[in-house]
């Protein structure tokens, strides 16, 4: 079945040509076009390249198009991917990240969560929202599907600028979850179903049952895991284990780097769906209980791995992407009524989970079908786990509607009102600095 597929953001090797090959596995999307689309020709034209070859080499039955123009790249899509970032992402983020500790605010990372994400979510959310503006007006009955960060603040965003739009925000963070729960419950994942739900990078896994006998089995995850994490090593190094070489394990730290982990587990009583770099964000005591060198070591890695990467062709045409990116599987279900279940999408709440706000982008799992994606009702979170998620809210709800409106006063209430933040006058000193300090991205902060 022939459908146009944009991707926005298509000159990073790592979303182009990974998104790219799980187009040209795919059965139900033979003869569809793709269209790559970037900013940046030079990269854009090298993606193009490796593309066009993959095509010719294989006579794989896709057409491709590249272009810098975005309202030439949008014309007759039927489903766009964004995935994107704006100027010098490592120089910023670290300004998001370091800048608000010097002014006393103890963040542990500052992507998506505390003064860092609020920052991070002003840079981003306006060049987003010209590109859902575009699609509202040339192709506005395509899915969109967001991968860029921070995943909440954007969707409730486009939601709120364009509520007709069709936007499935989607996040890696849940394949962690069947890699682990077989190990941890000596079980085939094909013996276990789960659902976990709650805010993008601030998810908890909800249940988990053995389907054989029915039975829960959460008594013996809490039971279990704190022995298997003892011996499966953190984010970090897995990173190095794959990217660092034969030494890269050399010394293995484990739940040290999983601290946060450990206590929302044992306090909680429920077990977090990501590391405590991105869960830890959000949190105001996460910075006494996190591994700040592990979130350190990860960070450093990534960047490094990130700038010496040529253009890895064998992406292309290796691993299917799909485990972790999800966007081309939901494409397939939509194009074929399957009506599988995803693990983790971020839409609006409009009553999937009952004790969070209601206009608020969450987390759950969704079945796909020829009509789209819809959400699985939650119900109630446990009160405890909705506690922490709902101290987020009103920060997510003001970062949305400052992004929208420019207004500096909005601005600074959502700062006041992130739970790292515990200082008028340094919060105020904190905003004056980033402004100067990334007045190229926000200027419009008035």
């Amino acid at each position: 079945m022939k459908k146009t597929i944009v991707l926005i953001g298509a000159g990073s090797a790592m979303f182009g040509l990974g998104t790219v090959g799980d187009i040209l596995k795919s059965e139900p999307l033979k003869g569809s076009h793709i269209v790559l689309h970037d900013i940046n020709a030079q990269t854009l034209d090298t993606v193009t390249r490796v593309v066009q070859k993959e095509i010719n080499e294989k006579n794989l039955p896709y057409t491709v198009s590249a272009t810098t123009s975005r309202q030439e790249a949008l014309q007759g899509a039927d489903f766009c991917v964004i995935s994107i970032e704006v100027g010098n992402r490592f120089d910023l983020w670290e300004q998001d990240w370091k800048t608000p500790l010097l002014y006393g605010f103890h963040q542990i990372y500052g992507e998506n969560g505390g003064p860092g994400g609020l920052f991070h979510s002003l840079r981003i959310i306006p060049p987003i929202l010209e590109i859902c503006g575009d699609i509202n007006t040339i192709c506005p009955d395509a899915y969109v599907f967001n991968f860029s960060n921070p995943m909440t603040r954007i969707c409730l965003a486009i939601n709120r600028k364009y509520p007709n739009l069709k936007v499935i925000g989607l996040c890696h963070e849940i394949a962690s979850i069947p890699h682990h729960l077989p190990h941890i419950l000596n079980t085939p994942l094909s013996n276990l179903s789960f659902r976990a739900g709650g805010l993008n990078h601030f998810s908890v896994l909800l249940d988990v049952i053995y389907k054989d006998t029915g039975q829960d089995a959460y008594p013996d995850l809490r039971a279990n895991a704190p022995a298997y994490f003892e011996h499966t090593p953190s984010v970090a190094d897995l990173f190095e284990e794959a990217f660092g070489g034969a030494q890269a394990l050399s010394s293995k730290r484990f739940w040290s780097g999983r601290w946060l982990f450990k206590e929302i587990l044992e306090r909680f009583g429920y077990l977090p769906i990501t590391d405590d770099s991105h869960f830890g964000e959000y949190i105001q005591w996460a910075y006494d209980t996190a591994d700040h060198q592990d979130i350190e070591n990860f960070y450093n890695r990534y960047k490094k791995w990130s700038l010496e990467l040529a253009v890895p062709e064998s992406r292309i045409a290796g691993t299917k992407e799909s485990e972790y990116w999800r966007a081309i599987p939901i494409i397939e279900g939509i194009i074929g009524d399957t009506h599988q279940e995803e693990h983790a999408v971020n839409i609006m709440n409009n009553g999937l989970i009952n004790n969070l706000p209601q206009d608020l982008a969450v987390e759950v799992p969704a079945i796909v079908d020829k009509n789209g994606v819809h959400g699985v009702k939650l119900g109630n979170l446990p009160k405890g786990i909705a506690g922490l998620l709902n101290n987020q809210a009103a920060t997510i709800d003001l970062t949305a509607e400052a992004a929208i409106t420019g207004s500096r006063e909005i601005v600074f209430q959502a700062l006041l009102l992130d739970p790292v933040v515990d200082s008028v006058r340094r919060a105020e000193a904190l905003l004056d600095t980033m402004l100067e300090l990334q007045k190229k991205y926000l200027g419009y902060i008035q």
